[in-house]
């Protein structure tokens, strides 16, 4: 059945005013750095003492030494992550109102916008990489807010958003596809079911991945402050929670996507064996993928095992994800393959 274009261009004009919204988000986030109140070190040590419960008990984090003086003293109050405020807690400003009206009126455009494609090509609408890429930033935006209320971490707008933004914005230029039909190694059931399944794993990994990074710049900045030196990024260091807090956040989130990434290549496999006649034929993106799922695996079993924690477990995280990103564009654009026509049209 072809595609309604109609539909098609209706949907994309959802997607533009999303990532135009999430702009403006970023925009909201980057004034809250700028302008918005501090919390002092009173109100940073409530939130220390809070941690333990808004993301498990665990030692601090052993590779950034200093941690717990930099979260104490530096630690905000919308970014501690805590399950309820104090009446000490300031609530959030107008720049992170603004901006969660900005992301939520962007992520409305945004479901919108990948529904009607569904709608328009008569499917599940990720069967190609702009269809993917933009389900797993919505899977992404949906995750981020979840950590907001659940952890109240407003501090990850900027960092999220912004690598958001950037996705978004690469999926509706480079990698744009007009709406069409699957080819026919595609055209089953096992497509809603497996694609589905890396498409919400990717997008977790994918805000896994910028607090990893975040927890990187946090990490040097609290070892520079307990070394008595300072950096040129202390204004915004001081609006992050300290790097333990980070940490865990990153681990959760990861453990979160991992048993779903398993059973999208389990479910993977099954399709293949319909298809193909084999579970597991070695093709470049199966094998990227089982790399990919090795490397989480080491970063879970390393640090609940081992008690790697800190620089050490999120450089292993990043790999994952580096991983991850090989076999979506690297793979799947440059190496011939069975999954070639995942690719651009």
């Amino acid at each position: 059945m072809p595609a309604n274009l109609g539909l098609a261009h209706l949907s994309n004009a959802f997607l533009i005013v999303a990532l135009l919204c999430y702009s403006l988000a970023v925009l909201a986030f980057a004034g809250d750095f700028a302008f918005g109140r501090r919390r002092g070190a009173a109100a940073g040590r409530q939130a220390r003492a809070r941690v333990p419960e808004l993301v498990g008990a665990g030692a601090a984090d052993s590779s950034a030494p200093g941690d717990a003086d930099a979260a104490a003293a530096d630690s905000p109050a919308s970014g501690s992550g805590s399950r309820s405020r104090s009446r000490h807690e300031p609530a959030a400003g107008p720049w992170v109102r603004a901006a969660l009206v900005a992301t939520t009126v962007g992520l409305t455009a945004h479901v919108l916008g990948v529904i009607i494609r569904g709608l328009a090509v008569h499917r599940i609408p990720w069967g190609d990489m702009y269809e993917f890429v933009t389900a797993l930033t919505c899977v992404a935006v949906i995750f981020f807010l979840g950590l907001m209320i659940r952890y109240k971490a407003y501090y990850l707008g900027l960092f999220v958003m912004g690598a958001v933004v950037i996705a978004l914005g690469l999926a509706q230029t480079v990698i744009y596809t007009a709406a069409g039909p699957l080819v026919p190694a595609l055209q089953s059931y096992w497509l809603s079911i497996h694609v589905t399944a890396m498409t919400v794993a990717t997008g977790t990994y994918f805000v896994a991945a910028v607090l990893g990074v975040v927890y990187l710049f946090a990490a040097r900045h609290a070892r520079l402050v307990t070394a008595g030196g300072s950096a040129a990024s202390a204004r915004i260091m001081r609006r992050l929670p300290g790097p333990d807090v980070l940490d865990r956040l990153a681990y959760r989130t990861v453990m979160f996507a991992f048993p779903i990434w398993t059973f999208g290549i389990i479910a993977g496999a099954i399709w293949a064996d319909q298809a193909w006649g084999r579970y597991w034929g070695w093709d470049p993106t199966e094998t990227w993928a089982f790399i990919t799922w090795v490397v989480y695996a080491c970063f879970l079993h390393a640090r609940a095992t081992a008690g790697w924690r800190g620089k050490k477990a999120q450089i292993i995280q990043l790999a994952g994800f580096g991983c991850l990103i090989f076999n979506l564009v690297g793979v799947s654009l440059f190496v011939t393959g069975l999954h070639s026509y995942a690719g651009l049209n």
